[in-house]
């Protein structure tokens, strides 16, 4: 098993401002398509390894937390580009930049729907 995550959605309370936001901060487009019957945002994948994700309409029992599971997106060798451009975007810093050693970097931030995301890169 090479990662024992596969898959994570975000709960979006306004689905179109959290694709914006996300496309705007990384720096790529969210791709929004319907799939079984909803509507999603697919952050960039690839379909032959590592873990995908997407943006999702809040209900069916998910809802935008700042507490209970966090998800860590990729911003390698970006860090600091991707946090400069929360604030601007509507989200918010929590907190900012700090080393965790000879793994990297993270950076805390709060979504545009109140989601607490964590934002990781090697650099």
């Amino acid at each position: 098993m090479k990662n024992v995550i596969c898959w994570f959605e975000i709960p979006m309370a306004d689905f179109e401002r959290g694709v914006k936001f996300y496309s705007t901060i990384l720096g790529e487009e969210i791709q929004v398509a319907e799939h079984m019957g909803q509507k999603m945002g697919f952050f960039p994948m690839s379909e032959k390894e590592g873990v995908g994700g997407a943006l999702v309409p809040a209900g069916n029992g998910n809802a935008p937390s700042k507490t209970g599971t966090r998800v860590y997106l990729t911003c390698e060798g970006k860090l600091d580009e991707v946090i400069s451009k929360v604030e601007p975007a509507g989200g918010k810093i929590t907190q900012p930049r700090m080393s965790i050693g000879e793994y990297g970097f993270i950076a805390f931030m709060e979504d545009t729907e109140g989601n607490i995301v964590g934002l990781h890169s090697s650099k």
